[in-house]
């Protein structure tokens, strides 16, 4: 399941549009990584996108 586990972000759905203005169904999914982490003292699997990815290294948020 393409989700964030810290934010929540998912899938968006929207359309792609053609230059001659058909549109067909799309969805946009958030780059999910999978990265080990100490979660109440032991280790667990995380699925967390790389926006959060960059704010857990630089110390701005914290597993929980």
């Amino acid at each position: 399941m393409a989700k964030c586990q810290l934010c929540g972000k998912g899938v968006t759905f929207g359309q792609n549009v053609s230059h001659s203005n058909r549109k067909t169904n799309r969805t946009w999914k958030p780059n999910v990584r999978k990265i080990k982490a100490d979660v109440d003292g032991t280790h667990k699997t995380v699925y967390v996108c790389s926006r959060c990815l960059r704010s857990v290294r630089n110390g701005k948020i914290e597993i929980k």
